[in-house]
C-alpha cells in the first residue's frame, strides 16, 4: 500500500508531530510504501498528491485540519484517512466527515464526542497513539552499560530544585493547567499535612497561555502555603531529554481537565513510573486503575452553554452559537482521591516500584508504535479493500 502521512514534518517535539512520525515509522516497519509530508499547502504536497498517486493519505490533527487533510487529498482523487483528536466539541464540518470512507480517533472518548455532535460514527475507528518503547524506557543505573544514569537522574532533580530525600512528582504539557496541576496542588497541600518530603515540578512548553496560567498557579501555591515546594519550568525539551526527566521523577501526575489521549502519561508508564490521572477521557482507556496507576473520580464537569464560531470552523460567519444542549468543556478530578493516591505512592515505595513495572509491561503490550501502526494498517486495508 502506498500512503502519505500528513503531520508536522520535519519532526517537531509536539505531540501531534510525534504521533504522525511514529505512524510513518510504523508503516515503514511493516514494509509499506510511506512518505511523510507537512499537512500545510506546499509544492511538495501537491507533487505527492498529483504524481505519487498514493492509495491513502493519513492526516494527523483535529477537526480544524479538515481543509488540509481531507479536502485537499480529495481534489486529487486520493482517499483521505484522518486520525483526529478533539478539543471538547466538533465544529461545522459534518459534510466533510460524511464523505469519508474511514476515520480514526485517538480514543473511544473522542469518537463519542463526534457522535454527540451529530457525526455519523459508523466510519470511525478508535486508534490509540503509539510510542517508542525503545526510547521511553527505565534508565537503571549500572545496567546495560548505562553507568551514568544515576548521576543524570540526580543532576536533573537538583536542577529542578528537588532536595535529597524528597520524592519528585511531575506534571508536563503544553501548559500544566489543562493537565490538572491546580487540582494536584490542592491535593498536595493536604498531603503536606501528613508527608513533608515531596517536591512538585510543573513543566510547560513556552507560550503566552502557559505564562498566563503560571501566574495564577503561583498565586494558588502561595495561598496554599506550598510555593517553596513547587518548581515551574517553561522550556522546549526534545523527546530524548524527556526520557531523562520522566526517569528522574517518582510519580507522574496529570489528572487532566480535557485529554483525548494523554501521550506523556503513556510515555511515563513506559519509563516505569506509576501515573495518577482522572477516570475519564483518554486516560481511562490507557491507565489500569490500581495496577499501572490511579484514576481519580470526576468531581465536577464544566459545561459550555455556547461559543463564538468563525468561518475557519466551517460556519458562514462569525457569531455566538447557543448550543441546544450544553457541551463538556472540561472535568475536574476529585481532590480527596488525588490526595489519597499521591500519599499512598509517596509512602509505599514497594507499591510504586510494582506499579511502575506493570506500567512498562502494559505499554509494551498495547501502545508500542509497532503494534498500534499494525492495527491501523490492518483496519485501513480491510475497510478500503487494499492490499
Amino acid at each position: 500500500m502506498r500512503c502519505l502521512v500528513f503531520y508536522h514534518y520535519p519532526l517537531e517535539a509536539d505531540g501531534q508531530s510525534l504521533q504522525g512520525d511514529l505512524l510513518y515509522r510504523g508503516l515503514l516497519y511493516h514494509k509499506q510504501d510511506a512518505v511523510p509530508c507537512h499537512f500545510k499547502d506546499s509544492l511538495q504536497k501537491k507533487f505527492y498528491l498529483k504524481y505519487l498517486k498514493p492509495d491513502v493519505a493519513f492526516g494527523v490533527g483535529f477537526w480544524g485540519n479538515v481543509q488540509d487533510v481531507i479536502r485537499e487529498p480529495l481534489k486529487y482523487g486520493v482517499t483521505p484517512v484522518p486520525w483526529f483528536n478533539a478539543d471538547g466539541w466538533v465544529a461545522n464540518f459534518h459534510d466533510d466527515f460524511e464523505k469519508l470512507k474511514l476515520m480514526f480517533t485517538t480514543s473511544n472518548w473522542v469518537k463519542e464526542v463526534y457522535k454527540r455532535d451529530g457525526v455519523d460514527v459508523s466510519k470511525i475507528v478508535p486508534a490509540h497513539i503509539g510510542i517508542d518503547t525503545d526510547l521511553f524506557k527505565p534508565l537503571n543505573n549500572g545496567k546495560n552499560g548505562e553507568k551514568n544514569n544515576g548521576k543524570f537522574k540526580e543532576a536533573i532533580r537538583t536542577m529542578f530544585g528537588v532536595k535529597n530525600g524528597e520524592k519528585m512528582i511531575l506534571t508536563a504539557g503544553g501548559d500544566v493547567t489543562s493537565k490538572g496541576a491546580q487540582e494536584m496542588m490542592k491535593a498536595l497541600a493536604e498531603v503536606d499535612k501528613e508527608f513533608k518530603n515531596w517536591h512538585y515540578v510543573c513543566k510547560s512548553w513556552p507560550s503566552e497561555c502557559a505564562r498566563n496560567w503560571r501566574e495564577i498557579e503561583m498565586q494558588l501555591a502561595d495561598e496554599l502555603g506550598i510555593k517553596d515546594k513547587i518548581t515551574f519550568i517553561d522550556d522546549e525539551f526534545s523527546p530524548e531529554f524527556m526520557v531523562y526527566l520522566l526517569n528522574a521523577c517518582d510519580i507522574y501526575a496529570a489528572p487532566s481537565r480535557l485529554e483525548g489521549f494523554g501521550m506523556i502519561q503513556v510515555e511515563a508508564m513506559a519509563c516505569g513510573k506509576p501515573v495518577i490521572s482522572i477516570n475519564k477521557m483518554g486516560p481511562a482507556e490507557t491507565i489500569l486503575h490500581k495496577k499501572t496507576g490511579f484514576l481519580a473520580k470526576v468531581a465536577e464537569e464544566i459545561l459550555l452553554e455556547g461559543e463564538w464560531v468563525y468561518e475557519w470552523m466551517g460556519f458562514s460567519k462569525k457569531e455566538f452559537m447557543k448550543f441546544k444542549e450544553p457541551k463538556t468543556f472540561g472535568y475536574r478530578a476529585d481532590i480527596n482521591e488525588l490526595k489519597e493516591f499521591t500519599l499512598k505512592l509517596l509512602t509505599e515505595p514497594e507499591l510504586c516500584e510494582k506499579m511502575g513495572k506493570q506500567a512498562r509491561e502494559h505499554v509494551i503490550k498495547n501502545f508500542d508504535y509497532h503494534t498500534t501502526s499494525k492495527k491501523m494498517l490492518d483496519v485501513t486495508k480491510e475497510r478500503l479493500g487494499l492490499e
